[in-house]
């Protein structure tokens, strides 16, 4: 799940150069940068704190209510103490941590969303077309996945459809219904608010909302590291930190095998 700035052109009248292997491509504008460094030490610190206060109460319910006489819909295996922030149990400490880095974490998308609507970064990059869910495209772009091809021969720089897709949810849904939650599960925020309870269907149900929404962030993380590798770790983490990626010298030889 690379991230680009270009996406496929309309068909062409004629066949579109493929970009030989070495060239030097403009990938990651400064603000997805920024954005997404800062989010690798805010959601590491925050999943790390969330999981000390989820050890509090390793219970979920629904509803407006939750407590020990209920029945709760899920129970969360404790996590073990290497992987909570901080490591020994402190939940004031934790609730610290958690609350300064979710300003962080919200005010974050707010830049890029901002940002990105500016440089029209959504429409080129991220807007699905509808001829993208067609079937046919999609199974084509399956077995792409599958065989370790994750770029357009033609377009190198181009976001495929489940880079868009997994994207679009992780922005516009995931990260929205952690904040939204989140601002649920805050006393004060719910007192000055309270049609936020009434979003998430109140304080049991947001606290089960912020944890499956978390958890989903969680495996597009795995998911994007695993993809990252192995679409080759060095140059597109070069990447993200400088905005320029290089068309790997293999890229031409698996132009070939696509066209045979």
């Amino acid at each position: 799940m690379t991230e680009a700035t270009l996406t496929a052109s309309p068909e062409p009248a004629e066949p579109a150069a493929v970009p030989p292997p070495g060239t030097a491509l403009y990938r990651h504008r400064l603000t997805t940068r920024i954005w997404h460094w800062v989010n690798v030490v805010t959601i590491f610190i925050m999943i790390g704190s969330g999981l000390t206060i989820l050890n509090a109460h390793p219970h979920l319910y629904w509803g407006d209510y939750g407590a020990n006489p209920d029945h709760p819909w899920f129970n969360p295996p404790h996590a073990p103490s290497y992987l909570t922030i901080p490591a020994g149990y402190n939940l004031a400490l934790a609730r610290r941590w958690h609350l300064t880095f979710a300003l962080v974490f919200a005010f974050g998308l707010l830049f890029f969303m901002v940002s990105s609507l500016l440089n029209s970064h959504f429409q080129k990059d991220l807007r699905i077309r509808l001829k993208e869910l067609a079937p046919a495209h999609l199974w084509f772009d399956a077995k792409e996945h599958a065989a370790l091809r994750f770029h357009d021969p033609k377009n190198p720089n181009a976001r495929n459809i489940f880079q868009k897709l997994a994207y679009v949810t992780a922005i516009f849904v995931l990260i929205p219904a952690m904040i939204v939650s989140g601002l649920a599960l805050s006393p004060t925020m719910a007192a000055a608010w309270p049609w936020v309870l009434d979003v998430v269907g109140g304080r049991a149900s947001a606290r089960s909302v912020h944890f499956l929404a978390a958890s989903g962030l969680v495996i597009f993380i795995i998911v994007h590291l695993a993809l990252v590798i192995l679409a080759g770790a060095f140059g597109e983490v070069k990447s993200m930190i400088t905005g320029w990626w290089t068309v790997p010298d293999d890229h031409g030889a698996v132009t070939q095998e696509q066209k045979a």
